[in-house]
């Protein structure tokens, strides 16, 4: 949900990794997933489904 919340806010993979005390490619593995499961193929699908989840909350 952070590393969603970082993508939707314009943040790269680098940043997202420093900010959270990830790796880069612990990073880019939960995007994979998360690009998996909501079936998207970019950061920007990513940050509409985030945008989408967050409004109907």
């Amino acid at each position: 949900r952070e590393v969603v919340a970082l993508v939707a806010a314009g943040r790269t993979n680098p940043a997202i990794a420093e900010e959270l005390f990830l790796s880069v490619k612990t990073v880019e593995t939960h995007l994979r997933n998360v690009f998996s499961k909501l079936g998207v193929a970019s950061r920007a699908e990513v940050a509409a489904a985030f945008a989408r989840a967050s409004d109907a909350v």
